[in-house]
């Protein structure tokens, strides 16, 4: 009876998700779940992110070992300038182009009507591809009223699944300004999100407009310096799990029903950082976490200076 009761309560945790994630034939660990989108396309709910990650070797084989070790989900952008190594990974990997998601961003510069379907075209000829799953606009900076016009003209056109916002968190009024002007709504909202920064207020909007969160920095970032990794709540439930504290981290935002898009070029923290779905978060260990937000983000630049600075560089093709 005490077994039974013990496996009941473990089938019980594991089950304990947002109910917007299904997960679906988990029989090896590196299988992972899906997150519907508000136009019903079905997007990994895990991913490897490519910022910082340098064009040529070192992003070509960061995606050749995320894609063996499971991973079926790519995010990267134009500013990135890695575009062409993803796409290259990609192709020389046999993995079927179906199976696999992959984001890009779009930089202000190719923001506004008759810019926006023409920078797609570009990106699509950099990544080699025939549509992309997702596009983003990358910063709440220049014509993006203008230019949501054509991604929905992309999206209907079919070379592009679906369409979202990247840092539109700077203000309400910003994220408005788009979302009223907007016949298709964003699919997804990117933005900074971890532990110490929950962002209840987007967390609530978001569902509000029936649009997915995503989070880049879900560790924290380079500027946090290993801080949250460091964290003693965290630390305390790695311990009790057998697994890492980034392992832990990627687990709540999972639990909690958010897209994460941890970045890495070590091919040991690539594998390490998938190994997340062969065990649960119980509620109280989620409590736990929820109590660690302090709102203390990481990226603080001015939304003054983001539109000088994001105004200035504009990257080539």
């Amino acid at each position: 009876m005490k077994k039974i009761i013990i496996a009941t309560i473990i089938i019980l945790n594991f089950f304990n998700m947002n109910a917007q994630t299904t997960f679906e034939g988990l029989k090896h660990h590196s299988e992972q779940p899906y997150l519907t989108l508000n136009n019903g396309v079905r997007m990994p709910q895990f991913g490897l992110g490519l910022y910082m990650i340098a064009e040529g070797d070192e992003a070509y084989n960061a995606v050749l070992t995320a894609l063996n070790a499971g991973y079926r989900h790519f995010d990267c952008a134009h500013a990135y300038r890695n575009e062409r190594s993803l796409g290259r990974a990609l192709k020389d990997s046999g993995v079927p182009r179906d199976s696999v998601w992959v984001t890009s961003k779009l930089w202000p510069n190719e923001y506004g009507e008759g810019k926006t379907l023409q920078a797609i075209d570009r990106m699509l000829n950099r990544l080699g591809l025939e549509y992309i799953d997702l596009v983003y606009f990358h910063q709440p900076v220049g014509d993006y009223v203008g230019g949501w016009k054509e991604m929905e003209q992309a999206m209907a056109s079919g070379k592009v699944r679906a369409i979202g916002i990247s840092n539109f968190d700077v203000s309400d009024s910003i994220f408005d300004s788009l979302i009223k002007n907007a016949k298709i709504k964003p699919q997804i909202m990117q933005i900074e999100c971890h532990p110490y920064a929950q962002r209840r207020h987007w967390q609530e909007r978001c569902a509000a407009e029936g649009i997915q969160l995503e989070c880049w920095f879900p560790l924290g970032g380079r500027d946090s310096k290993g801080e949250i990794l460091r964290d003693p709540v965290i630390n305390r439930i790695a311990k009790a799990h057998g697994k890492s504290p980034a392992q832990i981290i990627i687990r709540w935002h999972m639990q909690e029903g958010f897209s994460v898009i941890p970045g890495a070029s070590n091919p040991d923290y690539i594998r390490e950082n998938i190994e997340v779905m062969d065990f649960a978060l119980s509620n109280v260990e989620m409590a736990a976490i929820r109590a660690l937000d302090a709102e203390k983000r990481y990226f603080v630049m001015s939304y003054e200076d983001q539109v000088r600075w994001f105004s200035q560089w504009n990257p080539t093709d």
